[in-house]
């Protein structure tokens, strides 16, 4: 019996004013792997990104997730069903405290929309799970600091935390290591490796070594088509993946 297919798409293709970004791009992500979709830059895949979360509408093709066609939805019932996605770059509230921003993503998986107009006892119950979220993330120590005084890199981890909150079963991660530092760099791989242990992660990144460390399976595309598709060993030997980097720093 083989594995469960959470995501897919199916003659995936998006042309703006007759420039095609996507390709007809044939996508299958599996249930509890983390999938990595890499490119040189212009490749497709933040637009394709942006279809699979319906930010785009596709110019033909289907996405189905769970079996069940989303083509159509939009962005909330997409992300009420467990698509979540983390953008590339960081959104949190700036001034509002690590404790206040992964308090909000409870509310609104909670559904209360009104909940900022209530006593502070109502919101007060979100602060255990609310704190549980911040332990796994490794920010236990800034709970009570605004997000605008956080590190780049701590900053990226308290997003991941409040995408945690809506409970995804799928999460999409835009670059989440863009911009960062060694260290960070390290410190947010360490924590995809553990969001991941009972979801399922499709991922958009540009560093390599984050991919070859953390990839069960990774799609090449290039000019909106998949260009190659397996483990990190079958396309980083695959020829046509080698030229298509070449000159990008990554080859």
């Amino acid at each position: 019996m083989g594995a469960e297919i959470i995501l897919e798409t199916r003659d995936l293709t998006k042309e703006f004013a007759g420039f095609v970004a996507v390709n007809g791009v044939n996508l299958q992500v599996e249930r509890g792997t983390i999938h990595a979709l890499i490119g040189p830059n212009g490749a497709g895949k933040t637009t394709c990104f942006n279809l699979l979360t319906k930010f785009l509408n596709p110019t033909r093709g289907k996405i189905f997730y769970k079996g069940q066609d989303i083509t159509a939805m939009q962005p909330a019932d997409v992300a009420r069903l467990g698509v979540v996605r983390s953008f590339q770059i960081s959104a949190v509230f700036p001034h509002l405290t690590v404790l206040e921003n992964v308090r909000v993503g409870l509310q609104r998986k909670r559904g209360g929309s009104f909940d900022f107009w209530r006593s502070r006892a109502v919101l007060d119950q979100f602060n255990a799970r609310a704190m549980s979220l911040i332990e796994d993330v490794g920010l236990t120590g800034f709970a009570n600091i605004p997000a605008v005084e956080l590190p780049y890199g701590r900053k990226r981890a308290l997003e991941i935390a409040t995408t945690l909150a809506l409970d995804p079963d799928m999460l999409l991660l835009d670059e989440p290591t863009a911009g960062m530092g060694h260290e960070d760099i390290d410190r947010i791989a360490e924590l995809i490796k553990t969001v991941s242990a009972d979801r399922t992660v499709l991922m958009v990144e540009h560093n390599l070594s984050v991919v070859s460390n953390l990839s069960h399976k990774i799609t090449v595309l290039t000019r909106g088509r998949v260009l190659a598709e397996g483990d990190y060993e079958t396309v980083s030997n695959n020829p046509q993946v080698r030229e298509a980097y070449m000159g990008t720093g990554h080859a």
